[in-house]
């Protein structure tokens, strides 16, 4: 479980973040969705220690993580496992390079043992004897596909993913919404989706989280966004004709 307790998040004189308390649950898919520019992003980097928060707490599992210092805040993050917007996969490495990196770089394991651990992850994401291939010989779904593989290396506790669905096919979004969920239940681990995916929203979303004008306008579950009376929340929800269509179901069973 992560909490943020009262997060402020200035830029100069521009304030991002007002007041933000929230808890993100273990063991489930929590999302931050609104528009762009609202301040998603921004509160998820406060949250890993991207930013530093003007006033307010960050609190993994009862350690309080903007409290620390950088020591301590290192061993907070090697439980962190991050899937990046654009996959960041390293060009000049192979699929097996990229996905042992933090391994490589941040545990004591021998050779052998990355290359089992690569080989355990790899196949937990559908990718089983890919390992020699580079990020250009990849779609971008086996891309996404990859980098959920390098997060999940080292077995973390918290997994923080940006905009995952973006530059996909609905098909593929699906995929990797899918595979996003089960990790998360598989590892009983505390996910943290930033998106603006209402798509993602009606498959994975069990626990909402909506920023509009830097501040927690709503929260709850899937099934409760699509019925509030909220304005803002319904001018975001009702915005594609995807959720058009639900909402107009909707009203058509209640009638």
């Amino acid at each position: 479980m992560i909490e943020v307790h009262n997060i402020n998040k200035s830029f100069g004189d521009l304030q991002v973040l007002h007041d933000i308390s929230t808890t993100f649950e273990k063991g489930k898919v929590n999302l931050i969705i609104g528009q762009s520019g609202q301040g998603k992003s921004v509160l998820a980097k406060c949250m890993v220690g991207l930013h530093e928060v003007d006033s307010g707490n960050v609190i993994y599992e009862g350690r309080d993580f903007t409290a620390m210092n950088r020591n301590q805040r290192s061993q907070i993050r090697q439980q962190i496992g991050m899937l990046f917007q654009g996959a960041a996969l390293f060009d000049s490495l192979n699929v097996e390079e990229n996905v042992g990196f933090p391994l490589s770089m941040f545990s004591n394991k021998s050779s052998l043992e990355i290359k089992k651990r690569v080989d355990f992850c790899l196949e937990r994401v559908n990718l089983s004897g890919k390992n020699s291939l580079l990020p250009s010989e990849c779609s971008g779904g086996m891309q996404k596909r990859i980098g959920i593989a390098r997060a999940i290396s080292m077995n973390p506790k918290y997994l923080f993913c940006d905009e995952p669905n973006s530059g996909l096919d609905p098909k593929t979004a699906i995929l990797i919404d899918g595979l996003i969920q089960d990790i998360t239940k598989e590892y009983d681990m505390t996910t943290v989706v930033i998106t603006h995916d209402m798509n993602s929203v009606i498959e994975i979303g069990e626990n909402v989280i909506f920023i509009y004008d830097g501040k927690k306008w709503w929260q709850g579950d899937k099934k409760s966004i699509i019925t509030t009376d909220n304005p803002e929340i319904s001018n975001f929800v009702y915005a594609s004709e995807f959720m058009k269509e639900i909402r107009q179901n909707i009203q058509n069973t209640r009638s």
